[in-house]
């Protein structure tokens, strides 16, 4: 560590990873205080030095860049508000410092986030009766990628989606076309599209994904009929291109594969999914409309039973099949990698939605089993992503199961 930078403070998780001969400054991503000496030289000096730097989001694409994002962890008594920063490596560049909502691919956040300038805003692009308060929430971030957030203005709440502008067309369209299926659905309320900014009518409900951990059982059928009204869109649509399985394949292999590094059991088990999915990946095409990440994370349902269906932008030319596989991958991942009980809940749910959806559609299991393995093979990026302590560990369980699926 050079000298004048603070050792004490740490980053948490404290892991070891794969190092990448093309980002040669990726190493210091774990460096508490190089990070926090890099902060501070753009930002300046604030009243009080972090305990840590907690890791959100480890997002890298190997041999190419990465964007690593941070909490700051400060002490109790330093009486400061939550900050969120970024780092960006990038191959053949400086590292790049950023604090939230500033982000360069998101030119619309900051003046989201920010309530003073999130009220004109809101008053330009959302209500006719100008608003004189608002209260701005953080729900999610992904530095680089997207943001949720919540705008509420007396008792009316929007959530509030922010993409990069170039993505803010097949939002606004996907949000148009999914109040016609039997999915209840968030209004589209306004929207920012040189921002990329849109404002979403707020739903209330319960997030079907913790209903099944906590051994809940919605009906598969009512999910599997807003599916089916999604699929019998028309294909002719302007809300994206179709979805590309090839490319998002390739980069999940590409990420799984440097994961593996060094070890030779799990760099094993990933070259058997590989040898198994490439041959599928290549061949597969697009079948029709589909929702394209449909998992129940994305769900709530209301007071009355019906499901509703919050996440919805990559809706597009797509395999209905896929759909399905993507919903039972992230079930088995969840069962597999949880407690019991949630392993005990959610695999019962799981085996009763596959059951229901064979019979519905008339599918061949085989056929059904690549596509969630195919799906489950892309999730277990999101092990990476949301680095722990224990991930590789994880990891293993997550490349496993894929290979159970194959077998």
């Amino acid at each position: 560590m050079s000298a004048g930078l603070d050792a004490t403070i740490r980053v948490e998780p404290q892991v070891e990873f794969p190092g990448d001969s093309s980002l040669t400054e990726l190493p210091r991503a774990f460096d508490g205080g190089w990070v926090w000496d890099a902060y501070c030289r753009k930002f300046g000096q604030p009243a009080a030095s972090p305990q840590a730097l907690r890791i959100r989001q480890f997002n890298h694409t190997p041999g190419r860049g990465a964007t690593i994002g941070y909490v700051v962890d400060w002490a109790p008594d330093a009486y400061l508000p939550p900050q969120d920063i970024s780092l960006r490596v990038v191959r053949g560049r400086p590292a790049e410092i950023s604090r939230y909502p500033d982000d360069r691919a998101l030119p619309g956040l900051a003046n989201a986030a920010r309530p003073n300038t999130a009220l004109g805003l809101v008053n330009r692009h959302v209500l006719k009766i100008p608003a004189r308060r608002i209260k701005v929430e953080a729900v999610r971030y992904r530095p680089g990628s997207r943001a949720v957030l919540r705008h509420t203005i007396g008792k009316v709440t929007f959530y509030v989606r922010v993409v990069r502008p170039a993505s803010a067309s097949a939002l606004i369209s996907a949000a148009d076309r999914i109040v016609h299926s039997d999915f209840a659905a968030p209004r589209l309320a306004g929207q920012w599209s040189a921002g990329g900014v849109v404002w979403l009518s707020e739903i209330p409900g319960r997030n079907v994904r913790r209903f099944i951990r906590r051994g809940g059982k919605p009906e598969p059928e009512r999910l599997l009929d807003g599916l089916a009204s999604l699929w019998e869109m028309s294909g002719e649509s302007d809300t994206g291109h179709a979805f590309d399985l090839g490319r998002r394949y390739r980069q999940a292999k590409r990420i799984l594969r440097h994961a593996a590094n060094g070890h030779a059991d799990l760099r094993d088990a990933v070259r058997a999914a590989t040898l198994r999915l490439d041959p599928f990946v290549a061949s597969w095409r697009p079948a029709g409309m589909a929702h394209n990440d449909f998992y129940d994370d994305q769900m709530l349902e209301l007071p009355d039973g019906r499901i509703a269906l919050v996440d919805f932008e990559e809706l597009g030319p797509g395999d209905p099949m896929l759909d399905v596989g993507n919903f039972l991958a992230h079930q088995r991942v969840q069962a597999g990698l949880g407690s019991e009980r949630v392993a005990a809940g959610v695999g019962a749910y799981r085996a009763a939605f596959r059951r229901a959806a064979l019979d519905r559609c008339s599918w061949d299991a085989p056929d059904l089993d690549l596509r969630e393995a195919v799906c489950l093979f892309r999730i277990c990026t999101s092990i990476v992503r949301n680095i722990s302590a224990d991930w590789r560990e994880r990891l293993s369980t997550g490349v496993r199961l894929v290979n159970e699926l194959l077998d």
